[in-house]
């Protein structure tokens, strides 16, 4: 990062007891070059008051309300006021907080989903090009090193065609509600349509595990069938999904999502198939990368080795044999996005290829989830891709 001090970091949500909050300010903090200086940690004044003690944040940047901290912070001298904002609320209001903070004038990371609704999206990303800020979307995923790795080997050829993407995202975590458990408090909210919006499972996981293959793959979708699934009574919103999907350009896709996959915890994982050979990665075993080809051995690519892509060996942090993992990947792309915004601080213009998502990328998961909720609920076989 080329400024000769530390990024100024201000947060909304992720207070007392908010799990995402904690994981996205360990890995602002991993590299040395963000502070926490600022925050609405909480839509209740006083739980914002007490999670800035907690984090020893100065109690006069602790603020009541996000239009507050705008407001306050744009009014501080540049040397002061925060860099940027990272946005780690509820899906309803993810559209509203970053507007404000844009207009205001400050770089944005923001948990996905990007919105509520696609058309919220679609209006986001036109303040967002209008104003020349930086925006970044914590699709987490795409900073492990192999998946960097996955898709330089795609993008040089290494793999042929692709003819085939299977892509899995299994948890089982809500599987206790059936035996009126609860599920646990992080499924409560997603639960509310008036919260979480059209989808639960498609929408909090099944999103990255398309923008995982579009990461890796460079393809688009064209049309997709999908059916979803609530197995567990009484709840509106899915917790289960199957999609079959047509890319532009030939290739053929599996994505299976669910919450309800009893056993398994965060089993992210894809394989890609081409014509000359195919890659396969999974979340839970992430620093290797296997390699099939026919009438061959599997190769497996480690983490950490010279004989990496350069842009798998600009994430990695440790030598090989010292394994990186989840906070490290979501590092990544705080790393990447700090680069970007001290460019922006600095005046300098911004560059094209950062590698974090960006507001494009959520404006595609948006139209993702609407395309699936469509397809579920239509008596069609295919349904071509909402226009993004």
């Amino acid at each position: 990062m080329n400024l000769k001090r530390k990024l100024r970091m201000g947060m909304i949500g992720g207070g007392r007891g908010a799990f995402i909050g904690t994981v996205h300010r360990m890995a602002a903090a991993l590299d040395g070059q963000i502070e926490l200086v600022a925050g609405c940690f909480s839509a209740n004044p006083e739980k914002s008051k007490a999670s800035g003690a907690d984090l020893f944040i100065n109690p006069a940047r602790v603020y009541s309300t996000y239009q507050e901290m705008a407001a306050k912070e744009a009014a501080l001298p540049a040397d002061q006021r925060v860099d940027f904002v990272s946005i780690v609320t509820r899906n309803n209001t993810h559209y509203a907080i970053a507007k404000c903070f844009i207009e205001a004038g400050f770089n944005v990371i923001c948990d996905k989903p990007l919105a509520f609704t696609l058309d919220e999206a679609k209006k986001l990303r036109t303040i967002v090009k209008k104003s020349g800020k930086v925006f970044a979307l914590t699709h987490n995923y795409t900073g492990y090193p192999m998946v960097k790795e996955a898709r330089e080997m795609v993008r040089s050829g290494k793999i042929g065609k692709i003819m085939k993407v299977v892509v899995e995202y299994p948890q089982g975590y809500a599987i206790t509600a059936l035996e009126g458990k609860g599920g646990g408090k992080i499924s409560n909210w997603r639960m509310d349509p008036n919260v979480a919006g059209i989808s639960n499972c498609m929408a909090d996981i099944g999103t990255h595990a398309e923008n995982l293959a579009r990461y890796i793959t460079g393809l688009e979708i064209d049309s997709l069938v999908a059916e979803l699934s609530t197995f567990i009574p009484g709840r509106p919103l899915d917790d289960d999904g199957n999609c079959l999907i047509r890319y532009k350009g030939g290739a053929k896709g599996i994505l299976y999502a669910s919450q309800v996959s009893n056993g398994d915890e965060n089993n992210l994982n894809i394989r890609v198939y081409g014509t000359k050979s195919s890659l396969e990665w999974h979340q839970e075993d992430p620093n290797e990368l296997i390699v099939k080809e026919v009438n061959k051995p599997q190769s497996i690519y480690r983490r950490g080795n010279s004989y990496l892509s350069p842009a798998a060996q600009a994430f990695s942090r440790t030598p090989f044999g010292h394994p990186e993992a989840f906070i490290e990947a979501f590092a990544n792309v705080y790393k990447a996005a700090a680069t970007a915004s001290a460019d922006e601080v600095s005046g300098r213009k911004l560059k094209k290829d950062y590698d974090f998502p960006t507001i494009d990328d959520g404006v595609e998961g948006m139209a993702f989830i609407e395309t699936v909720v469509k397809s579920a609920n239509s008596s069609s076989k295919w349904t071509k891709f909402a226009k993004i």
